[in-house]
């Protein structure tokens, strides 16, 4: 559990294990013609529908002022569309837009495409010890 040696670091693990399946994701994904930007924004607020653009780009970790020129991409794209919040006239709230939902529904195809190649040869038990182990990793970080 100690090691010193990256290769056989567990952080270091969860983190190659993280850009392996992204790389495979965005080859399945390519044929979309979607940058991991835009994916990625779309896969979040497709979980956050109609949340505001700051509350986006913090589940994002980018800046607001980066998450604005990607949302504006997103909205010539006819991806998503911005409404005015209800109860913030200076707000405005991200929605996804009827010809995204296609696109989500293609993406989460894909990255269950990508978590079979990546579980390959895991018996059920074996993945739920792992994913428990995992999930109880990160509330713990979370504290």
């Amino acid at each position: 559990m100690n090691s010193r040696e990256p290769t056989k670091s567990l952080g270091f693990l969860i983190v190659e294990l993280a850009r392996l399946m992204r790389r495979d994701f965005n080859a399945r994904v390519s044929e979309l013609g979607l940058t991991q930007a835009q994916w990625r924004a779309l896969a979040h607020l497709s979980r956050m529908e109609g949340c505001k653009q700051v509350s986006l780009a913090d589940h994002l970790e980018v800046k607001p002022i980066t998450l604005t020129r990607l949302v504006d991409k997103l909205v010539e794209s006819g991806w998503v569309e911005r409404l005015p919040d209800p109860h913030d006239r200076r707000a405005m709230r991200l929605h996804l837009t009827n010809k995204a939902r296609p696109l989500i529904r293609v993406m989460e195809a894909k990255a269950l495409e990508t978590r079979g190649k990546a579980v390959q040869g895991i018996r059920e038990e074996e993945y739920r010890i792992l994913f428990n182990s995992l999930k109880k990793m990160k509330e713990n970080l979370m504290k």
